[in-house]
């Protein structure tokens, strides 16, 4: 099997590590780094033994797969220029910051016969591939995704930077149409909204309410639900779950049965970069591909329309 020559396009936090991961993949041949501040892209480049590629074309040049881990307000002109010229790409998220630049860059990718993929991490998460097959109808989740306050990702708030994972979590969880969603947040730290609660309602009555912040004073990466007789309990953090569930015993009261779930130790932005590198070799569509991308922004983007109606109603800026 042929390595595939790959290069990075970004050379922030998401960007590092994704040079690192295809340094380190037999898979893989990162021919170059490109990043608009060509002294960045030099010094990670020599960190991970490639070269600094000085522009976009030489990208296009010397790479059939690349990853796009510029700030969100450049994904779709970033991403475009590399579909179109017939590279395949893998784009972190959000896909975009709005519908309309989603929706160019999946056209881009359809029209031109490419893959696009986008990085939604914790779908690779091993907490939730446990889950994933336990899955019946969940009819209520409690999420909470908590950090402290960092100097990043700032250009988006924080249902673009931290919620719209767990968004995308749950609609993959969930297999019907997303009917109603309230929403309420506040800036804090940034001009951006830094704390937010969202509620979505399901046409199939399952509720979800997710918290999310960067502001914490603590660290916390948990989903809960519940289904039938069963409630399920997931750490993305320590990437394990439990699962509690009513056991039926003739002639006797209910109990409850408790199993916890734990699984080999993997890192998910490994496992995500080899999925994206096998669908290029293998040319089959990625888990995390526009649409599904684009239903989460649709989510993210509606909750944030909400948080300024509230905030409007309230007289709070």
């Amino acid at each position: 099997m042929h390595a595939i020559p790959v290069a990075v396009v970004g050379c922030g936090a998401f960007g590092r590590h994704h040079a690192r991961i295809y340094s380190q993949l037999p898979q893989a041949h990162l021919v170059g780094i490109y990043d608009l501040d060509p002294a960045r892209a030099a010094a990670l480049a020599a960190e991970f033994g490639t070269r600094p590629l000085a522009s976009l074309e030489q990208v296009i040049e010397q790479a059939a797969a690349v990853s796009v881990a510029v700030p969100t307000l450049a994904h779709a002109e970033v991403a475009c220029r590399l579909l179109e010229a017939g590279r395949d790409v893998l784009v972190e998220k959000p896909i975009a910051p709005s519908l309309a630049e989603a929706d160019r860059m999946i056209a881009s990718a359809t029209r031109n016969g490419r893959i696009l993929a986008v990085g939604h991490l914790e779908r690779f998460n091993p907490a939730v591939r446990l889950i994933r097959p336990r899955l019946t109808r969940p009819l209520f989740f409690e999420i909470h995704r908590l950090s402290m306050f960092t100097p990043r990702s700032l250009d988006v708030d924080v249902l673009l930077d931290l919620m719209i994972h767990d968004l995308d979590i749950v609609l993959s969880f969930v297999n019907a149409p997303l009917t109603d969603l309230q929403a309420v947040g506040l800036p804090v730290l940034t001009r951006h909204v830094d704390i937010a609660n969202v509620r979505l309602s399901f046409e199939n009555g399952c509720v979800a309410n997710l918290t999310a912040s960067r502001v914490s004073t603590e660290k916390v990466r948990k989903l809960r639900f519940f289904q039938p007789g069963e409630y399920i309990s997931l750490d993305y953090a320590r990437r394990d779950a439990r699962i509690f569930a009513v056991e039926q015993h003739p002639g006797a009261a209910p109990g409850i049965a408790h199993q916890h779930l734990t699984s080999e130790e993997r890192e998910p932005l490994a496992d995500e970069i080899t999925e994206f590198l096998e669908c290029v070799r293998t040319r089959r569509p990625p888990e995390v591909d526009g649409a599904a991308a684009r239903r989460a922004l649709d989510a993210a983007l509606r909750a944030a329309a909400a948080i300024r109606d509230h905030a409007a109603l309230v007289g709070v800026k």
